[in-house]
Formats: structure tokens, sequence, C-alpha cells
């Protein structure tokens, strides 16, 4: 049987549903934070938003979560 995956319908829900620790990739970022891409990698470069914390592959990064709910929790 196989199991349907639902997105979440709000910012609120999709920050209700993050872990309490480990590391989240960019796309549910940005489901968190309505931004572009770009924009997300300019902030990194200026200092707004943190750097990411692992490293996968050259195009493959990940977040703790705690820093993205700090940042989350700051702009509120």
């Amino acid at each position: 049987m196989k199991q349907e995956i639902k997105s979440p319908q709000t910012e609120q829900e999709a920050y209700d549903g993050l872990p309490q620790s480990g590391f989240i990739r960019l796309p549910t970022i940005l489901t968190l934070i309505p931004i572009s891409r770009s924009t997300w990698w300019a902030g990194i470069k200026s200092g707004k938003f943190p750097k990411p914390d692992k490293r996968f592959g050259p195009r493959i990064a990940a977040w703790d979560v705690r820093d993205i709910r700090t940042l989350i929790d700051k702009a509120a």
C-alpha cells in the first residue's frame, strides 16, 4: 500500500511539523520563509541568514533546524 505524503497547508503547519533537532534542506526552508533561492543565498553571503552546517556535495547543503527555528522566531 502506497502512503500519500501531504505537504503542509500553511507556513505555521510547516513550522509546527519541523523536528526539534536534525538537519533540513533548502526546499523545506523556503516553505517556511517564502523567498527565492537566490535571495536566500544572497542573505547568507550578507550574513542575514545562517550558513549551511553540512555539505553532502557541491550542490547539496543542509542547515541545523535549530538555527532555522531561531531565525523564524526572531522575525516573528
